[in-house]
């Protein structure tokens, strides 16, 4: 049997006659007509006015924090269980990560901790410059509780929904929470231009900033003239064909991710000691299937799962390591945190992508049951 892998590609023929048509009119630069509508059809499809598209999600954090004026000395408050994408953009301008612990009722940052901070830190006026809310696994941060948060101590706030795109919360789409929202088009993300990002919200100048940035700060002149300093993060023409094309069935893929989590739930819930990743509110796109092993009743650690399944050639993968355990971040000041550690000791995220099929799914179903049983 081939392979079964965590998220891989899935590309349908509409990308490849994209990108023909990229070649056909000799757009391959990083700027042309498909980068241009991708734009406009992101914007539409986040409920956003604008779009900038980029080289990365990590390119659109580290410009989100500059369009913020987030530099040396200044702090930012970010979700300590998250990839490293989410936090390492604060280090390129300089500024201090200060990280907060995970909600056990959403696994995303605890609003209820966001609250504390900002208030006696308001005291002895040491506010953050910005706060990274990271929409997790598709499902959405508490944005309900957070932006009158912000907007309350004139923080910066700045969805990370890397992991969301075709997600919902509290009526809205997932990216049109915050001043700003950065998306991903990594190859295992819901939709993919092989690599690549965009940075999207209403404030036309802010975008606009962006793109000027972007693409190295040039200066309108018949030479090269630079007044700022500048970034080469713009996204090609060719890896914009793609996103075209991947976003034209965004809800198929929603739709078969949230496919995939119900078929683990049918299979699986009955085994004591395994729960699931909660829906707090909203409707995630379940980028990840992501489960909890308690060992005692399960009767086998995560590990031991995650371990029988690739022997069986199947990859599947611990959740995100909180950041404040990791070592580059050891020195970073740490709000609470034993929720995000229990949720990384027990959490495993299965097969989830929008190309698995019923029978490797079921494969993935029937090994973990297996272990369960010893």
């Amino acid at each position: 049997m081939t392979r079964v892998y965590l998220s891989p590609p899935d590309v349908g023929t509409l990308e490849k006659d994209l990108v023909a048509d990229a070649f056909a009119t000799n757009w391959v630069a990083p700027l042309g007509p498909h980068v241009d509508a991708f734009e406009r059809e992101l914007a539409k499809t986040c409920g956003v006015a604008n779009a900038a598209a980029l080289s990365s999600g990590t390119a659109g954090l580290h410009l989100a924090l500059v369009l913020a004026g987030v530099g040396s000395g200044d702090d930012v408050l970010c979700s300590t269980f998250t990839f490293a994408a989410s936090a390492n953009p604060i280090i390129y301008v300089g500024a201090r990560p200060v990280f907060i612990d995970a909600d056990e009722a959403t696994w995303t940052i605890d609003p209820d901790l966001v609250a504390d901070v900002l208030s006696s830190r308001a005291k002895v006026g040491r506010l953050p410059k910005a706060l990274i809310a990271v929409d997790l696994y598709g499902q959405c941060a508490d944005y309900r509780r957070l932006e009158p948060l912000c907007a309350e101590f004139g923080v910066t706030l700045i969805e990370d929904a890397a992991e969301a795109l075709g997600s919902d919360a509290f009526g809205q789409p997932a990216g049109s929470f915050g001043t700003m929202a950065v998306l991903s088009f990594n190859g295992n993300k819901i939709i993919t231009t092989s690599g690549g990002g965009a940075l999207i919200g209403d404030d036309e100048d802010l975008i606009s900033r962006a793109r000027f940035l972007s693409t190295q700060a040039r200066d309108p002149a018949p030479h090269h003239e630079h007044s700022s300093l500048g970034f080469n993060y713009r996204l090609s023409n060719i890896c914009a064909a793609i996103g075209r094309g991947q976003l034209s069935t965004l809800s198929e893929r929603v739709d078969a991710r949230r496919a995939n989590f119900a078929a683990y739930v049918d299979g699986l819930a009955d085994l004591p000691g395994l729960t699931f990743m909660p829906e707090a509110y909203g409707r995630s796109n379940r980028w990840l299937s992501a489960v909890l092993v308690d060992p005692s009743p399960f009767g086998a650690t995560r590990e031991d799962v995650r371990l029988a399944l690739e022997t069986h050639d199947i990859e599947s993968r611990p959740v995100w390591k909180p950041m404040h355990q990791q070592p580059f971040f050891a020195a970073a000041e740490a709000i609470g945190g034993p929720v995000a550690d229990h949720i990384f000791d027990q959490g495993l995220c299965l097969p989830s992508g929008s190309s698995l099929s019923a029978p490797d799914r079921s494969r993935v179903i029937d090994i973990v049951r297996a272990v369960h049983s010893g």
